[in-house]
């Protein structure tokens, strides 16, 4: 999904038809991904070719709390004073930037249609989105791509991806005002796919779902064959625990937000807390295994291989052990860094014990302009 003025934009593709064939480093010129949440803001800049990727920079700070409200940035001046400052402490030199929409604020559509050459099937997409976009379509942001053909060619399954222009205009908006060039703004569903292509090895056969657990919602793609088939977000993540234990143990959310990852952290608090956390943590796990459990019933009982956690919340003490339980399946925790090299500057300590969030960070890294 573009940040150019018109409103079907080829500047970024939002899914290649096979993520094998993603080629995110044309270049050796360096790009900066700004994934701006309504908890934390990370910011991540690499350079080189596909086959060895280095990290130049990074940082992760907190967002405002009311900074993103209903998916959109609302405080974009405040943000965006923010990423200025980062950028200048952490030693960013990239001005071309990559971002990502809230997989909530965006319209995915998945069906067949004729086969068509490429201006008729523009225009064939169109008259579709018009169909089913509970918008004027010169008021959203607009892409589509041939995932593949099918009936001896006859059929192309394709994939639209909308979002309301307002909504895509604050997040490039905020980067303009921190003196970036916003050139992709991307999906943060799809951002998890090119995160995993480049470090993980993605089987032609077999389906994987990958689960990112923010503050506020949790991001589902499940991958079927090397192509995205099933997108989902769930309105429960990180915060739901943090408010737990806020309210239950009568504690700040800076007190909580440390709690959360070290429940041990405090003597006289670390029996409740666990109690506390293990309770909120089970109430996520619930949810997220309902929306499975969706994919399931909708695809005729197809069977998930593997489920791969990332996001802050999937640093919550036996987060994975729990889901992994809930689900009957083997779960593991991303390591979005695995393939990675860290520049000299990098503080390591952060990618240590932080690196599973910046997952979608990494992948919007991976992305360039014209990506196919």
């Amino acid at each position: 999904m573009a940040a150019g003025p018109s409103w079907i934009d080829r500047v970024s593709r939002v899914l290649s038809s096979s993520l094998s064939e993603i080629n995110p480093f044309r270049g050796e010129e360096p790009y900066l991904a700004v994934d701006i949440g309504s908890n934390t803001i990370k910011l991540l800049e690499v350079q080189g070719k596909k086959s060895e990727v280095r990290v130049q920079a990074l940082a992760a700070f907190p967002a405002p709390a009311t900074a993103v409200q209903n998916n959109m940035v609302v405080e974009m001046d405040r943000v965006a004073e923010l990423i200025r400052a980062a950028y200048t402490q952490h030693g960013f030199r990239a001005k071309k930037a990559v971002t990502a929409v809230p997989g909530p604020a965006v319209i995915i559509k998945r069906f067949s249609m004729p086969a068509h050459n490429e201006k008729e099937m523009e225009t064939a997409v169109l008259v579709e989105a018009g169909n089913f976009i509970p918008e004027e379509l010169d008021n959203v942001n607009l892409d589509y791509q041939v995932m593949d053909y099918v009936d001896e060619g006859q059929r192309a399954n394709v994939l639209i991806v909308a979002a309301k222009k307002e909504i895509v205009n604050s997040y490039s908006e905020t980067l303009r005002a921190a003196g970036l060039l916003p050139v992709v703004v991307d999906v943060d569903y799809f951002a998890l796919c090119n995160m995993f292509e480049l470090n993980y090895e993605l089987a032609p056969h077999g389906t994987i779902a990958l689960v990112n657990i923010g503050a506020r919602y949790t991001a589902i793609n499940i991958i079927k064959d090397a192509q995205s088939a099933f997108t989902h977000d769930v309105a429960v993540g990180g915060r739901d625990i943090t408010e737990s234990l806020v309210q239950d143990l009568g504690i700040s959310v800076e007190a909580a937000e440390r709690l959360k990852l070290d429940p041990s952290s405090d003597g006289e608090l670390a029996e409740h807390a666990h109690a506390v956390i293990e309770t909120a943590a089970a109430a996520v796990t619930d949810e997220i295994h309902h929306a499975l459990t969706f994919f399931w019933m909708s695809s005729g009982d197809e069977t998930i291989d593997r489920i791969y956690l990332s996001g802050g919340g999937s640093l919550l003490p036996a987060m994975a052990e729990q889901l992994g339980e809930r689900m009957g399946i083997s779960v593991e925790v991303v390591n979005p860094f695995s393939h990675l090299t860290l520049g000299e500057n990098v503080e390591r300590q952060v990618v240590l014990r932080r690196g599973a969030e910046f997952a979608v960070a990494v992948g919007l890294a991976t992305r360039r302009p014209n990506d196919k």
